[in-house]
């Protein structure tokens, strides 16, 4: 059996708490949706550039909603 690391465990239940909160997707308007993508993609992009670290993650996922919110204007 393969073991997962604690640091991708989490990631990984982050991203999926974050995705099941999108369950309201249909009463988002169009910036608030640019938003969320852009975070869970700079959370991702964050992750894959740091090994998984929890700074990286957070800060990916920062910068990623406030370019998602600019793009989303």
């Amino acid at each position: 059996m393969k073991r997962i690391p604690l640091r991708k465990a989490c990631a990984l239940a982050m991203l999926a708490l974050t995705l099941s909160g999108c369950s309201t997707w249909d009463s988002m308007n169009h910036r608030q949706k640019a938003t969320v993508t852009g975070a869970g993609l700079g959370g991702v992009a964050g992750a894959v550039i740091t090994n998984g670290g929890v700074l990286g993650t957070v800060g990916g996922a920062a910068i990623g909603g406030v370019i998602g919110n600019q793009v989303g204007r």
